[in-house]
């Protein structure tokens, strides 16, 4: 190989978390004030350094930069660092993401030829990226692509934690395979924080181990309020419900506070028009995943949802040449359209495939904002969840959510009390019975929204993110400052 690769440093405004106080009310506002107060005094000038592998197309993406954005505001030194690496390197990673999943993903090797590539393109990040770190600083390094970092990172200096936003429920051969991959590189970090508890790795003391569910950020772009309105014209204007537009904008807030305006149309793959404003949409907003199985929500709604609802489907998705660290993503939407050609003309003209532009990361957003305000029902049928953003976000904005009990979507929603859970993700017809349910019954639907909408305000925002990252920061420093005292005091 030949090249520098050169670790890129992503822009974070400051944003004060006062904006919260409407939403979460006094006693949580006075407690997070307490909390960022304490955590400036102890961390006491030292950086928080975040890598990991893209700065857009996921969730983990998107959750950086909103509590690092909350993390700056509280005067934290907080940055976000993303690595680079060539096609091979994320191919391998996607292997490993798959494997603790449970997936064989493309079933390719983890080798000692897999070993040596990785180790080289960590190598070369980590030249950059040591020349960076202090000593005491503290490095959350996300996911299995950056995880060979850590042990530089350690012998740095630095308190090293390593994220992972992924997990299985039940381990097997796969996810045994892609942990033995990750073990040799994770030997020196000092905790693990994942999701839920059962994602950690088999091998770690459990001791070091954090849980912490993600939250999502009511004022992004992906969340901010938009009325009836704004959603009809935004999704005319782009091209996924049908009606017309009359040439109005729909314009929306930036990460840094600007006003921005959606300019972009959506790349749409239909037989005829796109669904009508007034009728039922099932939507599934994920990354082009084989664990997001787009695929078989296509076969569940074509196959076992009444069609005399008149319910259309759109499956959304970012564009594939947007996510760099993603390398099934093109593979996967192929494999979608080549199922949804198959359908029969009446049933395909009901299903609407989406690419969503990634030009614009904030202007991506307000229009999954707007498509997921117009959805009647919001689906996430994945085979395996870390935690499933897409569903805290259909919470926050009282939509219907049909999902699979797997993972960190269990963590939110409770069967027939925020949404309806499918016991079997691989269950089609449960999936398009459920569907069928909430199209048929809309006073389920909205009791099932309410409650969802309640446990999203109580749970799932910034605030109790931030309160569980602190409390880890702490015990790292204060453990630190222990270490250094009990060494001064042994006898030389």
């Amino acid at each position: 190989m030949s090249g520098e690769l050169r670790l890129r440093e992503v822009s974070v405004q400051a944003i004060d978390a006062e904006r919260l106080a409407p939403l979460i009310g006094p006693e949580r506002m006075e407690r997070y004030r307490e909390t960022a107060a304490g955590a400036r005094m102890l961390l006491g000038g030292r950086a928080v350094l975040n890598v990991n592998s893209t700065a857009a197309g996921g969730g983990v993406a998107e959750m950086l930069q909103t509590l690092l954005s909350y993390a700056r505001g509280a005067g934290v030194d907080a940055r976000w660092l993303v690595i680079e690496g060539d096609p091979q390197f994320f191919a391998i990673t996607k292997r490993i993401h798959n494997g603790i999943y449970g997936s064989p993903g493309d079933g390719g090797e983890l080798g000692a030829a897999e070993h040596a590539h990785y180790e080289e393109i960590v190598r070369r990040n980590g030249q950059e990226l040591l020349a960076l770190v202090r000593p005491g600083d503290i490095v959350l390094v996300h996911d299995p692509q950056p995880a060979g970092l850590t042990g530089a990172l350690a012998r740095a200096g630095a308190h090293v934690v390593w994220r992972c936003h992924i997990g299985a429920d039940r381990p097997n051969e796969w996810t045994a395979r892609a942990w033995e991959f990750l073990r040799p590189y994770l030997t020196e970090v000092e905790a693990v924080v994942v999701s839920r508890r059962t994602f950690a790795p088999p091998w770690v003391d459990p001791a070091s181990v954090y849980v912490i569910p993600p939250s999502i950020d009511p004022f992004h772009a992906k969340n901010e309020p938009l009325d009836a309105e704004q959603v009809r014209i935004a999704l005319a204007y782009v091209g996924l419900v049908g009606d017309g537009v009359d040439g109005a904008h729909v314009s929306f807030t930036r990460r840094d506070g600007s006003p921005g305006r959606i300019n972009r149309h959506v790349d749409v793959l239909q037989t005829g028009p796109p669904p009508p404003a007034g009728a039922p949409l099932v939507v599934q907003v994920s990354r082009w995943d084989r664990m997001k199985d787009m695929a078989g929500v296509m076969t569940a709604f074509a196959h076992h949802v009444d069609p005399s609802l008149g319910a259309h489907l759109l499956l959304a998705g970012p564009a594939v040449t947007g996510v760099a660290d993603d390398p099934e993503g093109a593979p996967v939407l192929v494999d979608c359209i080549e199922r949804w050609r198959q359908l029969p003309h009446e049933l395909r003209s009901r299903v609407h495939i989406a690419c969503t532009p990634m030009a614009d990361p904030d202007e991506q957003s307000a229009i999954i904002n707007a498509l997921q305000r117009h959805a009647t029902i919001v689906v996430q049928k994945s085979l395996a969840e870390g935690f499933g953003l897409t569903v805290a976000e259909a919470m926050w904005k009282r939509r219907p959510v049909v999902a699979s009990a797997v993972g960190g979507i269990a963590d939110q929603i409770t069967d027939e009390r925020e949404g309806l859970l499918i016991a079997d993700p691989h269950d089609l017809p449960a999936c398009g019975a459920a569907i069928e349910r909430l199209l048929r019954d809309p006073l389920l639907a909205d009791r099932l929204a309410g409650n969802a909408y309640a446990r999203a305000r109580g749970e799932l925002l910034g605030d109790r993110h931030l309160e569980r990252y602190a409390q880890l920061m702490g015990r790292l420093v204060v453990g630190e400052r222990g270490a250094a005292a009990r060494a001064a005091e042994a006898p030389r």
